[in-house]
């Protein structure tokens, strides 16, 4: 007879299989949950996602964001249009939403040179409305939702009531929708981290009642992570949003000399190609307290965090060299 033991190592190898992408496997298809803004690693995370959507290794099937400063609707359709997919559906919060924007101004750098057909929040739906129009189109159990940022659109979806797109309600449509969520948030395994406590009720809703498995990348994966470096210092790579941010960014702060540390871009990798061979994941769930900072229960099921296994620099190169791929070259 099977031991317990045994057959619960056998079980949960079997569930972080499904969390792994094997070789040979269709395009992730993937929801970008930002707050780009308030930091520019954002920039990196959806300059790498569509890097990937070109190489075959995602297909991007809304861009939403969880802040609403004016301008952010325009900043993501720069990004969508410089990489030639204009027509990304984008999303705003209609609602309660942090609304913050970049202290260093390199929104307002790029919305002035490059290319965008939106320019006001009002020009576009809203996140939850992107979420449930999107989810419902798609097949069951096939989207990886990416979020790096506040989780004030998680927690307004799984509350969402029926509507036009979808007689299920939010926590039905995520439940039948959707695979994985891959989440920027939390310290582990205990801490308080920027994205949980703001908006520290929609973590919780999130954290307790998210019916899929959660991948948790926390505030400790990124801070090791740092890129930017090369792009900015690639001069046969003009005229790229990405370039532009981070070459305003990085010289603005000091603990950026060796570049950007790189929360977001790491879960936007972790969303698309998985978490091998770069971590581990620790099994359990989060809980998250009133106050936005959370722990670890081990003894929980459904979720995990990421824990590194080699070393920060071997990522940080393959997201510089994610980073440093042009709409072009991406084809290649």
């Amino acid at each position: 007879m099977i031991s317990k033991r045994l057959f619960s190592v056998f079980f949960l190898s079997i569930v972080i299989m499904g969390c792994r992408k094997q070789p040979g496997h269709e395009p992730v298809s993937i929801i970008l949950d930002t707050d780009i803004g308030p930091d520019y690693d954002d920039v990196g995370a959806i300059t790498i996602l569509h890097a990937m959507q070109q190489k075959g290794e995602a297909t991007i099937l809304a861009t939403v964001a969880d802040n609403k400063y004016e301008g952010i609707a325009a900043v993501l359709d720069v990004f969508n249009t410089y990489w030639g997919d204009p027509d990304i559906p984008i999303g705003v919060p209609k609602g309660y939403a942090m609304d913050m924007s970049d202290p260093q101004h390199w929104t307002d750098s790029i919305l002035a040179k490059y290319p965008h057909k939106l320019k006001f929040n009002g020009d576009v739906p809203g996140s939850v409305e992107v979420y449930r129009k999107v989810l419902a189109a798609q097949p069951d159990t096939s989207v990886t939702v990416v979020s790096i940022g506040f989780l004030t659109n998680l927690g307004n979806l799984l509350k969402s009531k029926p509507d036009s797109y979808s007689s299920l309600n939010g926590m039905q449509l995520v439940k039948k929708k959707v695979k994985l969520l891959v989440c920027m948030a939390g310290m582990y395994p205990s801490g308080r981290e920027f994205n949980m406590y703001h908006d520290s009720a929609a973590s919780q809703e999130v954290g307790t009642n998210w019916p899929t498995e959660i991948i948790f990348s926390g505030f400790e994966i990124g801070k090791n992570i740092k890129t930017g470096l090369p792009l900015v210092h690639d001069t046969g790579i003009h005229h790229d949003p990405a370039k532009d941010v981070f070459r305003i960014s990085i010289p603005m702060d000091p603990i950026d000399s060796a570049g950007r540390m790189s929360w977001d871009e790491t879960t936007t990798l972790v969303g698309v190609r998985g978490y091998e061979p770069y971590f581990t994941l620790h099994p359990g769930r989060v809980i998250v307290n009133s106050d936005g900072s959370n722990r670890w229960d081990n003894n929980g099921k459904g979720q995990y965090y990421l824990v590194q296994k080699e070393p920060p620099e071997n990522v940080a190169d393959v997201i510089n060299q994610l980073m440093m791929q042009t709409p072009e070259s991406s084809k290649q």
